[in-house]
């Protein structure tokens, strides 16, 4: 048997696009929206991603959201792209959300990577990330 090192990637992005569009108004004052948005990768990640976004809003302006990230990056000295599942809340000022790379999205340097983690943005263009990160 084989034993997995896992490694903690940890690091900063910022947001360099986003836009969003409301495709259904709810009764009581809350909304779904598509959005999308790139964002420039630094620390032990480094790259892009593009992520597309559902969100449901609440009256209050805060939300839930879901969505999938294409990372083109580089995470150790190995090149290639990986897709993130992403889901969390929006409280009006911050976005915290949690991360899931996608089985057998790999390419490159990076097939067979996993790994679970997630995210913090305050209102503006900078987060912060943590991906605990294995290869098969």
């Amino acid at each position: 048997m084989t034993s997995t090192t896992v490694q903690k990637a940890t690091g900063e992005f910022q947001i360099t696009s986003m836009e969003e569009d409301t495709y259904q108004t709810l009764d009581g004052g809350g909304k779904l929206t598509r959005a999308r948005g790139d964002q420039q990768f630094s620390g032990d990640i480094e790259g892009q991603g593009h992520v597309e976004w559902l969100m449901s809003y609440r009256p209050d302006g805060s939300a839930r959201f879901i969505g999938h990230q294409l990372m083109r990056c580089s995470v150790d000295g190995r090149s290639g792209t990986f897709v993130v599942e992403a889901s969390g809340e929006f409280d009006g000022a911050t976005s915290r959300g949690e991360w899931r790379i996608v089985d057998g999205s790999g390419t490159g340097d990076l097939a067979g990577i996993r790994g679970e983690g997630g995210f913090e943005a305050r209102r503006g263009p900078n987060a912060s990330y943590h991906l605990d990160v294995a290869f098969d």
